[in-house]
């Protein structure tokens, strides 16, 4: 039986992103210093250009045949952001990623009538874990992806903070030239809120980290209180984590022994596989200095035409550059997100006209309503 479109165009989507994640991975294997990493990334890109092999191949017993399909303009961002600032870059969104394909493909494998599709799909799901696995073991990331929503890390607080800043302060500026101020004001009021909002998101960041920081060391403290108090449960509960890993009952608790024997193993061993507390990959200052430096400049643009242009050409000006620059913002946020650059663009870009209308229009109301207006 044929499949039906739907269905073709979701193996044609699986195609493209298995050809996509070789590309990357390759790419981070050309990028990477380290011989044991860079052998890890090249193993990844083979086997998933195995996968896009798989899709073609399915593809091709109904009809469709396709060649090796290029690397897709986020796929060749994403590469260009890890030669810029190395691999580690995008270690955790590429680990997200491989908990979306768990879930994609799983949930294709249950759909799926019997046949080459449902049993791929089982098949693609259990190694993309692997991979996750994989790339957690690498970047310190705990826990199932595909059982996780949340994402972070440096881009994640450049982008997030430039659309907050350039979002926040574009509303100001529309605000107070829907109120007819003079240009002056408008410039001052729009520094203002620049200086503002990116001391709140910078103060916002550093008070996050910071309190993150202080509960894991809390945390961490009362471990250490109990493996020096109750060894013989800590060893205990040792021993049982590492069944529930595969281990048979007596390696484990050997295993268990021969860690508690060292205090400072126990507690790292401890720490890791109880708490699931990895390596910290920000300290405050790093997330404050990099959300308020983000937020700054996203709300430095809306503002930066009123010091070289005077008049309509100034406002003109403005509204260009912070719609241009909400839809850019838009497509950045892609990355993590997967959604399709230009429709994650245009969704910004409604949202930019959206905030430039009601701060315009309330700006215009209170200055008439005001005495005098």
């Amino acid at each position: 039986m044929k499949p039906d479109p739907k269905t073709l165009a979701m193996w044609r989507h699986h195609l493209h992103d298995e050809a996509d994640a070789a590309f990357l991975y390759r790419e981070l294997a050309n990028a990477e210093c380290d011989p044991k990493r860079k052998n890890i990334y090249a193993r990844l890109a083979k086997v998933e250009d195995r996968h896009a092999g798989l899709w073609k191949t399915i593809l091709a017993e109904h009809g469709e045949v396709h060649s090796d399909p290029g690397p897709s303009l986020r796929a060749k961002t994403l590469a260009w952001l890890a030669r810029r600032f190395g691999p580690d870059i995008l270690l955790s969104m590429l680990r997200r990623e491989e908990g979306e394909e768990v879930k994609g493909y799983l949930s294709l494998h249950r759909t799926s009538e019997q046949g080459a599709a449902k049993d791929t799909a089982l098949t693609l799901a259990k190694e993309s874990a692997a991979h996750a696995e994989r790339l957690g073991e690498l970047s310190g990331g705990e826990g199932e992806p595909w059982h996780q929503a949340s994402s972070g890390g440096f881009l994640r607080n450049v982008v997030y903070g430039f659309n907050d800043g350039l979002t926040a302060n574009f509303g100001l500026v529309a605000g107070v030239i829907g109120a007819d101020a003079h240009a002056s004001l408008i410039l001052v009021s729009g520094m203002a809120g620049m200086i503002a909002d990116s001391l709140s998101m910078a103060s916002s960041g550093y008070l996050a980290a910071k309190s993150e920081m202080e509960v894991y060391a809390h945390e961490i403290t009362m471990e250490k209180d109990e493996l020096r108090m109750m060894p013989e449960v800590e060893e205990e509960e040792l021993a049982i984590i590492y069944e529930s890993k595969g281990m048979d009952p007596s390696h484990a608790r050997e295993m268990a022994s021969q860690v508690m024997s060292d205090p400072v193993r126990a507690l790292e061993e401890k720490v890791r596989e109880e708490l699931k507390i990895g390596d910290a990959h920000a300290t405050p200052m790093k997330e404050a200095w990099i959300t308020g430096v983000a937020t700054a400049i996203g709300a430095l643009l809306p503002v930066a035409p009123f010091f070289v242009l005077e008049g309509r050409w100034s406002v003109w000006t403005s509204f260009t550059v912070a719609m241009l620059s909400h839809f850019a913002v838009g497509a950045a946020r892609s990355v993590f997100t997967g959604r399709g650059f230009i429709r994650s663009g245009i969704d910004m870009f409604v949202v930019g006209l959206g905030v430039a209308a009601v701060s315009y229009i309330v700006g215009d109301l209170v200055m008439r309503l005001l005495p005098g207006g």
